[in-house]
């Protein structure tokens, strides 16, 4: 008789023999079967998705941060290293809309885990970058998988919850999106002074990959589309219309609006959108249908998105600028202030969502974006009375804006769209508020013009309030989900 550990047991249902190598996977098995079988399961998926929007979203303010310190050990500027933190942007843009569609095709659940191992790869290869360049790289070239995770792990959730619940989850969604930067931003500068950036990375793979295993556990795939070729020329010149028009917004300020680089990106992005318009008609299986923009709740949606985020995110940039020029804040004394408003936009995003679902999404987002834009009007007001207050007053009131107003915003154009598109939709609405977010930070940045005057800061929030106003309109053309429920079973008879 053998010494050696039988590799069978004999005790399984059934009494079918299983290997021992295979006990871990049976105890797997196992837990995923009960998870999958609860009737909490999609606030298991919701909340399995939100730990890896944390464990990838915490790093970003840390980056930005801490741009001074790298520098100086990489042997290089922090004026070139601000590409750590804009090129990523570019690479969203360009990739987003593909991966998007892929998960569409082949599976979100499929989509969004290599996505996120990607991610993981890439945060581990930033703790051992070698230079400047090398940094840029690795940075540049990880956020592509990482693209991946957003309009997959979007669709997820509204995948396992039904439309008129979703607004919820996306309250809490927007709560993490938005408060994983804010801890990174009060942690950041402490940790890295303790014991350096590239720590923070290191520890960043550990947590994403706990994150990853859970989702390996805990997320089942998703239905997909019939299998179609990929609309490759529709996402090139999709992506060249975005990325040239992010080129230019972030370029302009550096190099004048009168360069040719910038003048002739301006010029490529609207020509790259008119072929993309093209070979959207012609194809027979469109990345992005442009039968999506006739349908009211979409276009209004996303409209209001971009406005809102133009407006929010230029004022962000400007109120710094504010507080130290006009009010003799310091540096430290303006990022402690400044966190009242993400702050606020965190606690109000899953309240906004609570509370859309009871009055409807169509208020919630009204008053959500027209609270950013009296938001832009204090800040005017403080500049020119220098009245400290309204300043405080105009962050939190920003932060409770868009925290109210997105997730009714993101969860209309998931409910506007067929569940076998809401991959691509929700790269779509995603690209849109990333315009927004980098012409806000431009265009209210260029004309506030780094001057110690009152003017130009009162002319900086004027134009940013009245964007907002344009989407506060928009949103007022949304319909809530119970309406919209309804206009597609009339429209379905």
């Amino acid at each position: 008789m053998s010494d050696r550990v039988a590799p069978f047991v004999s005790d399984a249902p059934g009494g079918e023999e299983i290997p021992v190598v295979a006990w871990p996977m049976l105890f797997r098995s196992r837990i995923t079967h009960r998870v999958r079988q609860s009737d909490h399961y999609p606030w298991w998926v919701l909340v399995t998705v939100l730990a890896g929007l944390f464990a990838s979203g915490f790093t970003i303010t840390i980056m930005a941060v801490s741009l001074k310190d790298i520098a100086s050990e990489l042997g290089t500027s922090a004026t070139s290293l601000t590409w750590v933190v804009t090129g990523p942007f570019l690479a969203l843009a360009l990739t987003m809309p593909l991966f998007g569609k892929l998960g569409d095709v082949y599976g979100h659940r499929r989509v969004y885990l290599l996505g996120f191992a990607g991610f993981t790869v890439g945060a581990l290869l930033t703790a051992f970058a070698w230079s400047g360049p090398a940094l840029i790289a690795i940075r540049v070239l990880g956020s592509i998988p990482g693209a991946a995770t957003g309009p997959t792990s979007m669709a997820l959730i509204m995948r396992a919850f039904p439309e008129g619940d979703r607004v919820k989850a996306m309250g809490w969604w927007a709560l993490v999106a938005a408060g994983a930067p804010v801890i990174g931003l009060i942690a950041g500068g402490p940790i890295v002074d303790a014991i350096g950036w590239r720590w923070i990375f290191i520890a960043q793979v550990p947590l994403s990959l706990l994150a990853l295993v859970v989702g390996v556990v805990v997320l089942h795939e998703t239905p997909r589309k019939a299998r179609e070729p990929i609309d490759v020329a529709g996402a090139g010149t999709l992506g060249v219309a975005t990325v040239s028009a992010l080129l230019a917004l972030t370029l302009g300020a550096e190099l004048g609006w009168g360069s040719p680089v910038v003048i002739g990106l301006l010029a490529l992005a609207p020509l790259a959108l008119w072929a993309f318009v093209r070979c959207e008609r012609r194809a027979a299986d469109p990345l992005l249908p442009l039968e999506f923009f006739r349908r009211r709740d979409f276009t209004a949606s996303l409209v209001a998105q971009g406005t809102t985020n133009f407006a929010y995110m230029g004022g962000f940039i400007v109120t710094p600028l504010l507080m130290e020029n006009r009010f003799g804040f310091s540096v430290a004394a303006t990022s402690l202030a400044m966190v009242c408003r993400p702050l606020s936009n965190s606690i109000a995003s899953p309240v906004g969502g609570y509370l859309a679902a009871r009055v409807g999404e169509r208020r919630a987002a009204v008053v959500g974006t027209l609270l950013v834009a009296v938001s832009m009007g204090l800040f005017a007001f403080a500049a020119s009375g220098e009245l400290l207050a309204l300043v405080f007053a105009g962050l939190v009131l920003s932060g409770i804006g868009l925290g109210g107003s997105a997730p009714s915003l993101i969860t209309v154009v998931a409910n506007t769209v067929d569940a076998e598109d809401l991959g691509v939709a929700n790269a779509a609405q995603q690209m849109v508020a990333m315009i927004g977010t980098v012409a806000g930070i431009q265009v209210l940045s260029t004309i506030q013009g780094g001057s110690d005057a009152a003017g130009p800061f009162t002319a900086a929030y004027l134009v940013g309030g009245a964007v907002a106003v344009v989407g506060a309109v928009a949103a007022a053309f949304v319909h809530s989900t119970r309406k919209s429920s309804v206009l597609r079973e009339a429209d379905a008879a």
